[in-house]
């Protein structure tokens, strides 16, 4: 495994690289349903104010993926593309919009992976701190060469995977939504003998702690939704 960090600074080569090839973005998200969305976050901000925030998370993940411009991006939608918001997303931010295949979220996952053509970055829209840097950062290690770029999460999980191309063996048997799904990932990038990098780690928004920490990063940006 290869570690990069991250840099502040951007390089004339990458900027060289970005008109040459494009990578597809494909952001996951669930429809924001009062109830039934960000549940572990209902019994500290009500289940209004829950999908709020979960509308919020994904329109600013989907517009740190426009900037970064490295090629379409997609909504990838739960439980399909029917609900108003996520038709809105695509009026207003000018994104793609496809339904997240039946099953698991490996399964899911995968079936994105096998929908795009070419390489490509797949990133939840629970991360906040995922800017356009990192989008850029993370197509750059494609570029590069590397098989697999992986963004791991504080909690044990990650927050932006790209591939070069679809690897059905990353995503199958996964205990998903547990601390150790980085960890079996790791594994089974090594087991498939890929080449990867992990630029750094993030956190994302799932507990009642995370609101706070949420605030901390911008008050000013959440704090409508947090009151």
């Amino acid at each position: 495994m290869l570690r990069v960090r991250r840099s502040g600074e951007g390089h004339k080569g990458e900027a060289e690289e970005s008109r040459q090839r494009r990578i597809g973005i494909a952001i996951f998200a669930r429809a924001p349903v009062a109830g039934k969305t960000k549940t572990r976050l209902i019994p500290s901000l009500g289940a209004e104010r829950a999908a709020a925030l979960q509308a919020a998370l994904v329109r600013k993940t989907l517009a740190s993926a426009i900037a970064a411009k490295l090629g379409d991006v997609t909504l990838w939608c739960a439980p399909d593309t029917a609900h108003p918001f996520f038709e809105k997303c695509r009026a207003e931010l000018n994104v793609k919009l496809a339904a997240q295949v039946p099953g698991d979220l490996g399964e899911r996952m995968l079936g994105a992976f096998k929908a795009e053509h070419g390489p490509l970055l797949l990133a939840g829209s629970d991360c906040p701190a995922l800017s356009p840097s990192y989008f850029r950062e993370c197509a750059a290690v494609l570029r590069r060469g590397r098989d697999a770029v992986v963004l791991p999460a504080e909690d044990g999980g990650y927050v932006l995977i790209g591939l070069e191309r679809p690897v059905a063996s990353l995503f199958a048997g996964i205990e998903w939504g547990t601390e150790r799904v980085m960890e079996e990932t790791r594994a089974r990038l090594r087991a498939a003998a890929l080449s990867w990098a992990e630029p750094d780690i993030l956190w994302d928004v799932d507990r009642p702690p995370d609101v706070l920490r949420l605030l901390e990063h911008d008050p000013r940006e959440w704090k409508t939704f947090l009151r």
